[in-house]
């Protein structure tokens, strides 16, 4: 089938159009990183997909279809996607709640794109995560560390093509959410970030489709899964494969934007300047994460204080 038969199938008109099954949708996919669709196509797939909003069946076929094109990746425990653009975000300090849940000996391989906004990438570097060179090098860094980050234009450039295709159309495209949903590695569990709440359900009823255990997802600080400490949020996701949301409480009573850090600098907090707010923020985003691996065991607080305090300065 061409991916001209799948622009028909989504763009007939009223009453005969219809969405993409999951199958179809990894087809679509399927051809458009192959390089071999027609541009025109491919943009107009995607802006049909947008006026139209996408379905679970068709983010999980396109998902599967972008982790099926792939090189092999090691096992990790934990899939962290960043690929928000970050505007009402202050400093990336979901990057120190990664440490902590690799401090606690869980393997977490982040990955991304945040176009113009280069605050996630500088801040790799601030909090002591390795940039990993190629998939292979990737591997030898969660070895050696247990926590790597991989670029998308690494990990997958025909993925990283499609998503370019913003500056051309000039809109967001569903692209965007099936990074988030790529999970490279194939980890038992993800956490997400979503700048627009509808989203929440819609990422986990794919993960549902895909057969993960355990994801969760929130509406998170510039759209990464960074929880505000000062509101209570809701949580959705799934447990053990099965659809499951849940509110989290309030840590802290102060309240202030996400991105008034005084200046404060990643490796300030790790080294120890007092700073409530930004604290409890890195150690809610943990605990959040902890949770959706299943490790009751393990507090972030104890993470905290007992961590290697080792990051450049």
């Amino acid at each position: 089938m061409s991916l001209a038969e799948h622009v028909r199938t989504l763009g007939r008109g009223p009453g005969r159009s219809r969405s993409l099954t999951q199958a179809e949708a990894f087809d679509a996919m399927t051809q458009m990183l192959s390089g071999q669709a027609a541009a025109e196509a491919t943009g107009a797939l995607l802006m049909l997909l947008r006026m139209k909003g996408e379905t679970a069946e068709e983010i999980a076929g396109f998902a599967s279809a972008a982790q099926a094109a792939l090189p092999a990746l090691p096992v990790v425990d934990l899939d962290w996607p960043s690929y928000a653009a970050g505007r009402t975000r202050g400093e990336p300090w979901f990057l120190l709640s990664a440490k902590l849940v690799a401090q606690a000996g869980h393997r977490v391989l982040l990955h991304g794109w945040n176009g113009a906004d280069t605050k996630v990438r500088a801040g790799l570097t601030e909090a002591g995560i390795p940039c990993a060179t190629s998939t292979e090098d990737a591997g030898a860094l969660l070895d050696q560390g247990g926590i790597a980050y991989l670029p998308l234009e690494t990990l997958c450039p025909p993925l990283f093509d499609l998503l370019g295709l913003r500056s051309v159309l000039g809109l967001r495209s569903c692209v965007n959410t099936v990074c988030r949903m790529l999970n490279p590695a194939q980890a038992r569990a993800s956490v997400q970030g979503v700048f627009h709440p509808s989203y929440r359900e819609l990422q986990r009823d794919a993960a549902q489709l895909l057969g993960w255990h355990g994801m969760s997802v929130i509406k998170g600080a510039g759209g990464e899964f960074e929880r505000n400490p000062a509101k209570e949020i809701a949580v959705f996701g799934l447990r053990d494969g099965q659809p499951w949301a849940d509110p989290a409480p309030a840590s802290v009573a102060q309240v202030r934007r996400m991105s008034e850090s005084d200046d404060l600098r990643l490796s300030d907090l790790w080294h120890g300047q007092e700073a409530d707010f930004e604290r409890e923020l890195v150690l809610g985003t943990a605990s959040l994460a902890l949770q959706t691996l299943g490790d009751v065991d393990t507090r972030a607080e104890t993470l905290w204080s007992t961590r290697p305090t080792l990051l450049p300065a």
